[in-house]
């Protein structure tokens, strides 16, 4: 008997190996990229957009889109990863973008706390949520959602700017 219940034990330990090695190879494949900050246009304009994202193909595309659409316009804009958002001062900004995935069932920790902690200034927050089934979003945040399905990135760079325009006011 007591072999058996070695071989038992070491079979569920092998199962459990397995199992966090599939864990740590799925966090290492799908988890998202840090952005790498940059601005365009001069920091003296009277509009100033804020993008946090995470980066991935699909955001870096949105990402990008959104930097063509008002880089002609006299628009400050500033692309920082959403782990910086801490350092963030909305009030600094005539309107905010964050770009964020859905993680875990829940969104990320850095997006939630700057929510939350700035509820004042959600009039002028657009957020895009991605997740597998494309519906998952912040409760209590009026967010466009999406799959990051990279044919669907110029649908989602409409959507944001239809959102953004009000705000900005730009010449186009």
């Amino acid at each position: 008997m007591g072999k058996s219940l070695k071989k038992i034990g070491y079979s569920i330990l092998a199962m459990v190996l397995l199992f966090m090695m599939f864990l740590l190879w799925y966090q290492w494949r799908y988890s998202m990229k840090v952005v790498i900050p940059y601005e365009v246009n001069a920091t003296q304009a009277d509009q100033k957009l804020l993008i946090a994202t995470q980066g991935s193909v699909f955001k870096n595309t949105v990402t990008q889109g959104l930097v063509n659409y008002y880089q002609q316009d006299p628009i400050f804009v500033k692309v920082i990863d959403i782990g910086d958002l801490e350092k963030i001062n909305p009030e600094d900004y005539t309107a905010l973008v964050i770009i964020h995935t859905w993680e875990n069932w829940k969104p990320p920790a850095s997006v939630k706390s700057f929510i939350q902690k700035n509820e004042a200034q959600k009039n002028k927050l657009v957020v895009f949520t991605t997740s597998g089934e494309g519906n998952y979003k912040m409760e209590n945040v009026d967010a466009l959602t999406g799959e990051s399905i990279i044919e669907n990135a110029p649908v989602v760079v409409d959507k944001i700017i239809s959102r953004l325009n009000p705000l900005l006011n730009p010449s186009n």
